[in-house]
């Protein structure tokens, strides 16, 4: 017998199809989730119109909350308070996530009645993703006896050891203190209150309480749509090697540690390297390929829109990325989406998505320790180019059956199924140990 779909309110506040990083991750979800289940999202009014252009139908399909009030000067103050554009986002977040409480209360007024009267099965949060905000409608949920799920939460990961001035560049001033948040009034109920907890990360899983891991499950917050990554690179196993960059041109993305790394190659004609992205950092990087006389073999293709970035990066065989400090590491998804073999630091959100046969993981370390194994790494492949073919057909193979917003969505609903049942919650990935 087939079972009833389960009719869930699916609360993401940052929800975007026509946005990049936390908005793009919260409609992805949300929207995917409308393939397995009979959802109703809620938004912030900022998305409706994106919402509409994506064809969902405003009252059937969705409704945008209205908390503009307090959302918009909040936002002007985060943006003052963080002392520049596109840094100081630990900053942004929490000034931001001060109005949060603002949105759930309209959220609550608008719908508590139904959530009370049964019309849902489950109510779950999927933004903001970050663990800092909490949620007064998860313990109303649990007095009404319906099971409030939250996630994927994440965020936080500890800025390195030797990374302190690339930490002070990005304004990140109020990292230092961030750990504060887990004694902020409401925490522990809505942890208590929550049936499920997501975690995006193994560093978000190991803040929550020993006593509440058991209604934990460890998923990735991040997919891809096959629909936007549809190309597939070439993998002649032969040089020369073609390699990518993408991200923000900050230091702690690592694009000067990348270009650095391959300058023996680079210099050599055995590979080159595209570098695609914007920021701060990009003066500097012009100059670092001049000065060395590797210019033939960098482009620099600046900041391109997220459905274009896939024409350059199918090219490519290798995507060089040494970053110390991602969260998601969505990038590195797309990059396997293609069959382009990724090579990251060990670390944080990649270092969970990388695994033995898919790419390479070079070790975290002190700065000039990365560069070192970086360079170790790309002359390995240079040396025997014939491994990467296997490894980008295995890493395209776990994207599509893991890593797709259908996958998620199926993960999702396992989760909500077994919160309904009352049955242990299904780990949905083998995590590293």
């Amino acid at each position: 017998m087939q079972e009833r779909r389960i009719k869930a309110l699916v609360i993401a506040e940052a929800a975007n199809p026509e946005w990049v990083s936390v908005p793009l991750v919260g409609w992805s979800l949300a929207n995917a989730l409308r393939a397995v289940a009979d959802v109703h999202i809620v938004t912030q009014i900022r998305n409706r119109d994106a919402f509409l252009r994506a064809g969902l139908v405003e009252g059937r399909d969705f409704t945008a909350i209205d908390s503009e009030k307090l959302a918009a000067p909040l936002w002007k103050l985060a943006e003052r308070l963080s002392m520049g554009k596109g840094v100081g986002w630990t900053m942004k977040t929490a000034v931001t996530t001060l109005g949060y409480g603002y949105f759930e209360r309209l959220v609550w007024r608008r719908f508590g009645a139904a959530i009370r009267a049964g019309d849902y099965d489950i109510v779950h949060r999927v933004t903001p993703l970050t663990p800092t905000a909490n949620s007064l409608i998860a313990p109303r949920c649990k007095r009404a006896g319906v099971p409030f799920v939250m996630g994927p939460l994440n965020g936080g990961v500890p800025w390195p050891a030797g990374f302190d001035s690339e930490r002070r560049r990005e304004k990140e001033w109020l990292s230092y203190i961030r750990g504060a948040y887990k004694a902020m009034p409401g925490r522990g109920a809505t942890l208590a209150a929550a049936s499920a907890i997501i975690c995006g990360s193994e560093h978000t899983l190991s803040e929550i309480p020993r006593r509440l891991q058991g209604k934990c499950v460890w998923l990735p917050e991040n997919a891809i749509d096959p629909a936007r990554f549809s190309l597939t690179a070439p993998q002649p196993g032969t040089l020369p090697l073609r390699g990518c960059f993408i991200g923000r041109l900050v230091p702690y993305k690592g694009a000067d540690m990348a270009i650095e790394a391959a300058l023996p190659l680079l210099r050599s004609g055995a590979l080159t390297l595209d570098i695609i992205g914007d920021g701060p950092q990009a003066g500097d990087l012009h100059a670092l390929v001049a000065r060395e006389g590797v210019d033939a073999a960098v482009t620099f293709h600046g900041w391109m829109e997220h459905h274009e970035v896939q024409s350059v990066a199918a090219q490519s065989q290798l995507l060089v990325f040494p970053s110390v400090r991602e969260f998601g590491g969505g990038v590195v998804l797309e990059a396997m989406a293609l069959g382009v073999v990724p090579v990251i630091v060990d670390y944080a959100g990649p270092g969970e998505l990388v695994e033995e046969g898919t790419g390479l993981r070079i070790p975290l370390g002190r700065r000039a320790e990365i560069v070192a194994g970086l360079r170790t790494c790309l002359q390995g492949l240079a040396a025997d180019p014939s491994v990467l073919p296997g490894m980008a057909r295995a890493a395209q193979a776990r994207v599509m059956r893991d890593f797709t917003w259908p996958a998620k969505a199926a993960q999702v609903e396992r989760i909500w199924r077994a919160v309904l049942a009352g049955q242990p919650l299904p780990q949905e990935l083998p995590r590293r140990r």
